[in-house]
């Protein structure tokens, strides 16, 4: 079987160490952290080469301009809020909002969760200096514990293997979710969560998932068996993380037996951060080999010569959908910086998906101290990207959020008006403030309008 991802010669799962690595922890005892790698690579995958050749080929459809990626989920899964309930409230925002994007707009959408894997966060400082005490900074619970206590704060690689398992179970629950009638698009009204259905953006799902009622029956009338369309009754969703640390991606790097492949089998699909994308570094090299369609994160400081030498570093053969170019450039800089990097990208032959993600460029702290987001600049830059894309005929592929199934008030503004005053109510998040489920249904809705102004090819 010939592969589309031929490494260099001198790629193996372990060659990052040569490398520059960022944003690692220090691991206080080498020994352990080894014992613990060893364990992991004892341990089953927890996806497989033919899922991530399956996700890279459904992203060919989005940069082929026929459907839409939606990259949503946690911004750092938590140890300690991990319960059924809201691995299926999540889920149900990201199928809600498919759904929405899929009837209104008529775009298939490609769903991929931040979810069974983004337990890490990169920090901007190594440490966390609070009064007098400085320590270790939280770096997400797969490093270490965010109470503010010195052995809280000191890195267990213990945690690793506890990752390991919560991904474990999240997933074999998504994959009942995806395909054990929950997804089922004859059950559309039953994933609209009780505070969304009694809002307004609740009340506009309910209209649009009455009339996919009407279009089911109308099929039905038609004579067409429904219960033989296996596309009305499972999903395919994939999973996907930032590839942050990088003992753990090598640990469960394994070599397909079929092709002979190395495919990281922590995720579907993997992605380097804006932190961690030097050309010359651990995470581009680490990436650079795996068989799983990977993400670049993009911010303000990318060149255009930057963003093609990511290109010809994670897809130098041009796979169309191996590679998915995530910008995050503000809602004020937007339509500045992306026209230039996507004129170097479409000089370059590189058949990238592009994505939106709206989130990190437009993080401040609050006059509380919360960090926050503001919903019109999270709209604003979509708009911008949008825009961009129409004016240079390229594809605007998909976004990339971070959002929850909680009714947290953690982003300012959208239908609830959220304050500042309000923010203290219900901000549970470890690391960056989500979106809501009412937030998120609210920005569906306004990209379906985009989605449909788009020219026809």
């Amino acid at each position: 079987m010939a592969s589309a991802v031929t490494p260099p010669s001198t790629w193996y799962p372990g060659s990052w160490r040569d490398r520059p690595a960022e944003q690692q922890p220090t691991w206080p005892d080498e020994d352990a952290r080894k014992r613990v790698e060893a364990r992991l690579a004892a341990l089953p995958p927890l996806v497989f080469a033919g899922e991530a050749r399956n996700l890279t080929a459904a992203l060919a459809e989005v940069a082929s301009r026929r459907a839409f990626l939606l990259q949503a989920g946690d911004c750092a899964e938590s140890f300690d809020e991990f319960s059924a309930d809201q691995i299926r409230d999540k889920f149900k925002v990201i199928l809600q909002m498919a759904a929405v994007l899929t009837y209104a707009a008529g775009v298939p959408v490609v769903k991929v969760g931040r979810i069974a894997g983004q337990f890490a966060k990169p920090r901007s400082q190594p440490t966390e200096i609070i009064g007098s005490t400085e320590l270790e900074a939280f770096r997400g619970h797969m490093v270490n514990d965010d109470a503010f206590d010195p052995e809280a704060r000191r890195p267990d690689p213990e945690r690793l293997i506890t990752a390991y398992h919560q991904s474990a179970a999240t997933l074999n629950l998504l994959r009942a979710f995806a395909t054990g009638g929950f997804a089922d698009l004859t059950q559309v009204h039953a994933w609209n969560q009780q505070f969304v259905s009694t809002s307004p953006e609740g009340r506009r799902y309910e209209r649009i998932a009455g009339e996919i009622d009407r279009a089911l029956r109308f099929m039905a009338a038609c004579g067409i068996d429904l219960a033989q369309e296996a596309g009305l009754h499972q999903v395919d969703f994939w999973t996907s993380h930032e590839a942050l640390i990088l003992h753990y991606e090598e640990a469960l790097t394994r070599r397909d037996s079929l092709s002979g492949d190395w495919v990281d089998g922590s995720a579907h699909m993997l992605w380097v951060g804006e932190r961690t994308r030097r050309l010359d570094g651990a995470h581009v090299e680490f990436l650079s080999g795996i068989l799983n369609p990977v993400g670049a994160k993009v911010g303000p400081s990318a060149t255009p010569d930057e963003v093609v030498g990511l290109c010809d570093a994670l897809d130098p053969h041009r796979v169309p959908g191996r590679l998915t170019l995530i910008t995050r450039l503000g809602a004020g800089r937007v339509e500045e910086l992306l026209p230039p990097l996507i004129d170097a990208v479409n000089e370059s032959g590189h058949p990238v998906v592009w994505a939106c993600d709206p989130m990190h460029g437009n993080t401040f702290t609050s006059s509380s101290g919360r960090k926050t987001r503001n919903f019109e600049d999270i709209w604003t830059e979509v708009r911008g990207f949008f825009r961009v894309h129409r004016q240079k005929g390229t594809w605007p592929g998909g976004v990339h959020l971070e959002l929850t199934g909680d009714d947290v008030t953690e982003c300012l503004g959208g239908a609830e008006e959220i304050s500042e005053a309000d923010l203290d109510q219900r901000y549970t998040t470890t690391c960056d403030p989500r979106l809501n489920a009412r937030q998120a249904l609210d920005l569906a809705y306004r990209i379906t309008e985009l989605l449909r102004d788009l020219p026809d090819d």
